[in-house]
């Protein structure tokens, strides 16, 4: 079995930042994917020092020089598991998850299983169109929220299961 963790929009200025709970479930991971919105490069280096393998995408709220270095976009499989990783660049209203899909290749749409991304920070697990979208919600508390990831676990054969954990609560 593969543990797989997802977190995104964690907002923070250095991997120091984050929380040390959240920096464990990073380490304890599998694989580790970053669902965007970071703020600083730094961050990312401190994320993949301390993941055993990262997937790394930018948000829209990653400046010009951490958006040149890493993808929007990643695809990846796993135990036959196909996962797409993006931040949409969304403004007012969440328009329906399937628009997430154009942010993909055309010919790699259909094989998608789960698709990742960030952006919202509420926590969700849902199944629509035959793929199973996954938002870990925030990467780090805040005033009434809590912290949140989301793991997907995959087993040979396309076998995989999502759920949320809250790794430190809100204040």
């Amino acid at each position: 079995m593969t543990r797989i963790l997802v977190v995104g929009d964690t907002h923070i200025w250095s991997w120091d930042q984050a929380h040390p709970r959240l920096r464990e479930l990073v380490r304890e991971a599998d694989i580790a994917v970053h669902c965007g919105d970071w703020v600083k490069l730094e961050v990312v280096d401190g994320f993949r020092a301390e993941a055993r393998r990262a997937i790394v995408v930018h948000g829209n709220s990653d400046p010009r020089e951490l958006r040149d270095a890493i993808p929007y976009r990643e695809l990846f499989e796993v135990d036959g598991v196909r996962i797409g990783v993006t931040h949409p660049s969304w403004g007012r209203e969440e328009p329906p998850l399937a628009a997430l899909l154009p942010d993909f290749p055309e010919a790699a749409r259909g094989e998608i299983d789960v698709l990742c991304y960030g952006h919202i920070h509420v926590p969700l697990s849902q199944v629509e169109g035959g793929i199973h979208f996954v938002n870990g919600g925030q990467g780090y508390p805040s005033f009434r929220v809590p912290g949140t990831v989301a793991v997907i676990e995959t087993a040979p054969g396309g076998v995989f299961t999502v759920h949320h954990e809250e790794f430190a609560p809100g204040w």
